[in-house]
């Protein structure tokens, strides 16, 4: 059976995202417009100051670098609102934006330079040595390595992006041409399971699609134009923007809206607390650690948070309890949603009439959709209430892996549906309900750990003979958390102190959400198939009926 979304389709125009958002006929909002504020500084942009300078830094790309269609810009950076100017800026100028986690180690980050043929890094000042040498190892000159936020190099090596203005050549002509349904405005990061991260080329056709698809729902939900202080909602700017999550729904979503973000650098629960109660935040899209926060920690009662009207839940599963709970002490309303890098990445959300009668829903498919619930082992629709592999269609979707050919024809169906991995349930109302995952990826609070990647590092330490990566559900942090079962070498000791030894190990080689949370545990061995396949979930299986029974931990 084919699902389709209840919501009246949105007509998509065959426009890049530059033209989307800077050049449409009308806007319910004026050039002052603030959009984004940084909650440090109080330093804002305006829309008509964000295409300024976005216009002179994509001017400037193609005068001093020669910038070509197609060229891709690394994004190594917190938070910051430099880097919508910068992103849109390349994107001007034919250019593609690839963000990646600023607590990515060298080697992580070098990875993804390498994989994506970046010519070019945006980063900052703090995190500048860290993209020198993964510059240097994949061959990027230095003066290609650029700094947005507000402090500049002392030395002056590295150029600070606002020089690009200067630099950009007199006139205004047109952003470069693209092929809308083909030439890609990002390339996102996606960690898979068995192997290095894959790289999810999302055209500007993908993007402009998932923009006015939310858009469609939110104009439900939130009321941009007349809101608390008159100007329009705001939004806490929390979600990371290296994250397609923060890209797509708190970037370009808040540009196209007229919305304005108050940019976090990071998420401090009790300076998040203040700037919701200094400037009158009404909304916020987050991960759910961060409702967990605000429904339980006791600093939130210092706080006069009675202009949040709504949390908006992505990245990971929310539970029923969590949103219960947050109504409960503070009566914001939290809905849900769904979506992953591949479909840009918002494919279900909630309405606010829907978030209290069908809790642990991600909503309803977002128009311009389709949606078929499969059996993995025959490809046959499961009946109405049954549980079934999610298969996604529609504009949002992307065209493929870069360079994987055989990975992106592995999650495509024969008529067109990109296989989510993901277990899903839809009720009679066509709520969907997430239930199970077959991919083994592991999300702490909405970051992408994959297993093998973990389980490739553990193998390399001199002492360990096999192991094997699992998530495990926390419920005090709302997330899953990374855990590894480890068979040592014969001979070797197997107590809390070796045990610790190897987790610090391991954290000095990744970054900090793939560290073992969880813990590490030894055993004897690792379940696996006849081939020699790690059976990751046969060993959580065995996990959830020893913590089940109030057991020891395997």
């Amino acid at each position: 059976m084919v699902y389709t979304s209840p919501y009246e389709s949105v007509v998509i125009p065959e426009t890049d995202l530059w033209s989307f958002l800077f050049e449409r006929k009308s806007k319910l909002f004026a050039d002052s417009k603030e959009i984004f504020t940084d909650s440090e500084t109080g330093r804002t942009y305006t829309f008509g100051d964000l295409r300024s300078t976005s216009l002179d830094f994509g001017k400037g790309l193609q005068a001093l670098w020669n910038w070509q269609p197609g060229d891709v810009m690394a994004f190594y950076t917190p938070n910051s609102i430099d880097t919508p100017p910068t992103m849109l800026g390349l994107l001007w100028a034919g250019g593609v934006g690839s963000p990646a986690n600023p607590l990515y180690t060298e080697h992580e980050l070098a990875f993804q330079l390498r994989d994506s043929g970046a010519k070019a890094i945006a980063t900052q000042l703090p995190f500048i040595e860290t993209a020198r040498r993964a510059a240097k190892s994949v061959g990027i000159p230095e003066d290609r390595i650029i700094l947005i936020g507000d402090a500049h190099d002392p030395s002056g090596h590295f150029r600070h992006f606002s020089t690009f203005r200067n630099a950009s050549s007199s006139g205004c002509p047109a952003a470069v041409k693209v092929d809308v349904h083909k030439d890609l405005a990002f390339l996102v990061y996606s960690s898979g399971t068995t192997g290095m991260p894959k790289g999810v080329c999302l055209t500007h056709y993908n993007i402009v699609s998932n923009v006015l698809q939310m858009a469609a729902i939110d104009s439900l939900c939130i009321h941009p134009f007349g809101g608390m202080d008159g100007k329009g909602d705001k939004g806490l700017g929390i979600t990371p923007f290296f994250h397609i999550y923060g890209l797509t729904c708190c970037i370009m979503a808040f540009i196209y809206n007229g919305w304005e973000l108050i940019s976090m650098p990071r998420f401090d629960l009790e300076r998040a607390c203040q700037l919701i109660e200094q400037y009158k935040i009404t909304f916020a899209y987050v991960p759910p650690p961060v409702i967990l926060a605000f429904s339980k920690h006791p600093i939130v009662e210092k706080y006069d948070l009675s202009s949040m009207r709504m949390f908006s839940s992505g990245a990971a599963p929310l539970t029923p309890e969590l949103a219960t709970a947050l109504w409960d002490r503070l009566k914001i309303a939290v809905k849900q949603g769904y979506g992953l890098s591949e479909t840009a990445p918002v494919a279900t959300m909630q309405i606010l009439d829907d978030w209290g009668k069908f809790l642990g829903s991600v909503g309803k498919l977002v128009p311009n959709m389709q949606a078929r619930l499969v059996d993995p082992d025959s490809d046959k629709d499961v009946n109405q209430g049954q549980p079934g592999e999610l298969w996604l269609k529609g504009p949002n979707v992307f065209p493929g892996y870069l360079n994987l050919s055989e990975n992106t024809a592995a999650t495509m169906s024969s008529d067109g549906y990109f296989k989510t991995g993901d277990i899903f349930v839809v009720d009679k109302h066509g709520n969907l309900t997430c239930v199970d995952r077959l991919k083994e990826l592991i999300k702490y609070k909405g970051f992408q750990v994959p297993p093998a990647e973990l389980e490739g590092i553990l193998l390399g330490h001199k002492d360990i003979a096999d192991a094997c990566v699992i998530g495990v559900e926390d419920k005090e942090q709302a997330t899953e958390v990374p855990r590894a079962y480890v068979v040592m070498k014969p001979g070797l000791p197997t107590d809390g102190a070796k045990a610790n030894q190897i987790v610090d190990w391991l954290a000095s080689r990744t970054a900090p959400h793939k560290k073992l949370r969880g813990g590490l545990y030894f055993v004897s061995e690792v379940p696996k198939s006849a081939s020699g396949k790690l059976l990751r979930r046969v060993l959580r299986d065995q996990v959830r009926q020893v913590e089940k029974a109030g057991a020891a931990k395997l």
